[in-house]
């Protein structure tokens, strides 16, 4: 599976075993946590380790700190996402019972992506990886939303990953040389061949215009993730930064939303 799968996705507790089934038979219905955010890598890249969770605003004013949500614990509860209602699903105790340092492991997603001998590649939009065991195959570099409806991605195996340094991720100079894959463009040219110059002509029309919906559409999330991304880069406590920027930027938001 694909980070980007489970972002934006509720996830909700379950509730206690002795109390999933209500006196008539029926089953008690889970509490919603809050919505799937960023996922939370080992500091190597090997393996996700659980998400940040973004919780409902108190009152529909009031921004509440995101959590940790361990990935091991995320079941599948009367058709939803959920975690069972203990302490070590969340947060400091997750962490202890995984034995990882939160402040050591990394947001990965969001980051520049530069190679050893200093060449840009764009930035990380997503990983695949096993959702059992949370191993990564892979990171997705891409330089924008547009871009990636274009041109796609270049999927690159996580064994090139070689770390962190200067706000960025380090990769291995053979990442320079994967080419991109899926993306309207690579389509339109398979459809070239099929359908000839006049049906061509028409594709590109609408992949232009689906290109630009995109655009539209994605460009605040893209500069949220990017800007996030640069951010959580300048310092090694990944986790303490993407709470602390994460928090000054809703009070921005709720700010301006105010004004408005």
């Amino acid at each position: 599976m694909r980070t980007q799968d489970f972002q934006g996705l509720k996830i909700y507790r379950m509730p206690p075993e002795a109390k999933r089934t209500r006196k008539d038979g029926t089953p008690r219905d889970p509490k919603k946590i809050g919505k799937i955010h960023f996922p939370v890598f080992t500091p190597d890249g090997a393996r996700v380790v659980g998400f940040m969770v973004s919780p409902p605003d108190v009152a529909g004013m009031i921004k509440q700190a995101d959590r940790f949500v361990a990935r091991d614990v995320i079941r599948v509860y009367e058709g939803v996402l959920a975690v069972p209602d203990a302490k070590d699903s969340f947060d400091a105790a997750a962490a202890r019972r995984l034995g990882i340092d939160l402040d050591a492991c990394i947001i990965w997603t969001g980051m520049d992506a530069v190679t050893v001998s200093g060449k840009k590649l764009g930035y990380c939009a997503d990983a695949e990886f096993d959702p059992k065991t949370g191993a990564v195959s892979q990171f997705s570099l891409t330089s924008g939303m547009a871009a990636t409806a274009l041109v796609g991605t270049v999927d690159m195996p996580a064994r090139y990953l070689k770390g962190y340094a200067d706000g960025a991720m380090i990769v291995d100079d053979a990442a320079a040389e994967i080419g991109f894959s899926g993306g309207a463009a690579a389509k339109a040219g398979e459809a070239t061949a099929k359908i000839g110059a006049k049906a061509c002509t028409a594709a590109t029309s609408i992949d232009d215009k689906a290109a630009e919906a995109i655009k539209r559409g994605s460009s605040s999330v893209d500069k949220g993730a990017r800007a996030l991304g640069k951010q959580i880069g300048k310092t090694r406590g990944m986790f303490s930064a993407f709470k602390d920027e994460f928090k000054k930027a809703s009070s921005s938001s709720s700010t301006r939303k105010s004004r408005a």
